[in-house]
């Protein structure tokens, strides 16, 4: 493609219609699409990366087109509808050209405008049932549409559900409807610009898609839309499902049939069980919907009962009263006749043993502890204050008159005098064996340090090294892989660098700094000449004054204890 060319056609359109800036964008796609010729290909482009063929142009034609582009912000609506339509009229062809340079344009002002692609989608929805005969034609609508979802998922939600789930059961066009979702959710990781998108209109038939069998989505795309539907999920119950839970129970509920499909029971019923964990009007729309709904209301019921042991306590306080609602509701259409009597049985089953889950708790093994240490303590506090003193007092006595007294004051004597007897054998064995210990450890310590000193230098040259050799592998990635990836790499070398600037480095340092601290406080200690009796001393005066600690420590608590019991 000739640049210089191309600019002087742009600028000979310009003179010419000086005000008429949509002749202007009309040169340009016609002639682009004149001169970038390439054999016809599926209107999907399927093979291709989502942003081809725009991704094969040059940053020089690029700048071009957008700079043409911003000159005629004013009829780029119109612009973008005259290129859908001349590759129709192209379509019609036998041997049209190629598309290439109207489909360039149409990308290039809705990476820029996306809400272009959404202003009249009633009506491309209309040229596609319009065409439903033609698949050629309709996906090369679609393909037209979607790009504006590459640049913005809110935009990219609005075209999928405005023009591609409408034409979701039809056989030529759902595939590229359920790969385009695929690929869009894949390219927008972060779903919350597309919170509020979904509602129950639009949710519900995704969900139909998705679980129930024999629809007109063949296996293989049920499949993948099945994959789909936890994260469409979350778009559909939006930052705030607490509040808008409620708005879906009802249709879930209609839905759960004992005859529906095992896995869309399933997915039912944990919906189910969200709403009324995370929305407490879910309730109050359940016993609404109750009685028009038994057969549901007792697989609900029994999902419950089963999950009953997993649920909350704010659940459970809602649940009972909703049971005991649903009671007398089944004790009033017991009452009436025969009719739906068994599904009111197998909802009054159900409520009856929530019931007596709800009463049966168990005996508070743990409460009547609690209450019978409150009552010895106050009893012998009572006690001791009543006669003055703890020798005095009748529990003490009793103590004494049981053995229990005298076999504790023998227990204490024995464990002190043990106490003794350790500490002294530890002055006579301590400065023996650790003299012993020293000499086989003292090389140990200095080759340790010498390893740690070694480790640690080769960690700070691995480290800058991987600094210095990021960039270039970075523009090496750019050279080879997709936006989307290289987007993801640049994510990782941040968190890379962030972790070696914030934590491992700090680490290393800390460590040197503290092997530096002890040892500088080691050779001081010693006088400047390390020796094992230095160490010995050390630790033998370590030893004796943390018993000398524990010993004065253990007489405190003594005398406080007993000053407590004595009540002075």
């Amino acid at each position: 493609l000739d640049l210089a060319d191309l600019q002087k056609e742009l600028d000979k359109s310009q003179s010419v219609f000086p005000e008429n800036p949509s002749v202007w964008v009309k040169d340009l796609a016609g002639y682009l699409n004149y001169k970038l010729q390439a054999p016809r290909s599926d209107p999907m482009l399927s093979q291709h990366p989502h942003d081809y063929p725009y991704c094969l142009v040059s940053k020089e034609l690029k700048n071009i087109i957008r700079s043409l582009l911003g000159r005629s912000s004013s009829v780029l609506e119109l612009f973008f509808d005259h290129c859908i339509y001349t590759m129709l009229q192209e379509l019609d062809k036998t041997r049209g050209e190629s598309l290439h340079g109207y489909r360039i344009c149409i990308q290039a002002v809705l990476l820029d405008r996306p809400k272009i692609a959404t202003m009249n989608l009633g009506k491309y929805l209309e040229v596609l049932r319009s065409h439903q005969n033609r698949p050629a034609k309709c996906l090369t609508v679609l393909w037209a549409l979607g790009q504006a979802g590459f640049a913005d998922l809110h935009e990219g939600l609005k075209v999928w559900l405005g023009v591609m789930l409408p034409v979701l059961g039809i056989k030529s066009l759902s595939p590229y409807a359920v790969a385009y979702l695929d690929r869009l959710l894949m390219m927008h990781p972060n779903l919350t610009k597309g919170f509020g998108m979904i509602g129950p209109k639009d949710f519900f038939p995704l969900l139909d898609f998705a679980f129930m069998p024999n629809n007109s989505l063949p296996p293989s795309l049920q499949e993948q839309l099945r994959r789909l539907y936890p994260r469409l999920k979350v778009l559909a119950f939006g930052a705030k499902p607490e509040t808008a839970l409620h708005t879906y129970f009802p249709s879930f509920l209609s839905r759960a049939t004992p005859s529906c499909p095992p896995g869309m029971k399933k997915e039912l019923l944990t919906s189910m069980s969200q709403c009324l964990s995370l929305d407490p009007l879910s309730f109050s729309v359940w016993r609404q919907l109750y009685t028009k709904h038994l057969s549901q209301s007792s697989l609900l019921l029994n999902h419950l009962l089963e999950s009953w042991d997993s649920s909350s306590k704010k659940v459970r306080q809602s649940l009972q009263e909703t049971v005991r609602s649903f009671k007398v509701t089944n004790e009033e259409l017991a009452a009436r006749g025969p009719n739906s009597d068994r599904d009111v049985a197998a909802c009054d089953a159900a409520c009856k043993e929530l019931l007596r889950k709800m009463k049966g708790r168990g005996f508070p093994w743990s409460r009547l502890l609690l209450v019978l240490l409150v009552f010895a303590a106050g009893f012998l506090l009572h006690d001791v204050r009543t006669h003055g003193s703890f020798q005095a007092s009748s529990s003490a006595r009793l103590l004494r008159s049981s053995g229990i007294l005298p076999a504790s004051q023998q227990a204490w004597q024995k464990v002190s005098h043990c106490c003794l007897e350790g500490y002294r054998w530890l002055e006579r064995s301590l400065p023996v064996y650790g003299s012993q210990a020293a000499a086989v450890l003292e090389p140990l310590w200095a080759k340790s340090v010498e390893v740690a000193l070694y480790a640690s230098e080769q960690c700070s040259s691995l480290l800058s090294w991987i600094h210095d050799s990021l960039p270039c592998f970075i523009e090496w990635l750019q050279s080879r892989v997709p936006e989307s990836l290289l987007h993801f790499a640049e994510c990782v070398r941040e968190l890379l660098l962030f972790l070696v600037r914030s934590c491992l480095l700090p680490l290393l340092e800390c460590v040197a700094a503290a092997l530096e601290r002890g040892w500088k406080h080691c050779v001081d200690s010693c006088n400047g000449a390390v020796s094992w009796d230095c160490v010995g001393e050390h630790l033998t005066s370590f030893t004796y004054s943390s018993w000398i600690y524990l010993q004065n420590t253990t007489v405190a608590v003594k005398n406080w204890a007993l000053a407590m019991i004595s009540g002075h």
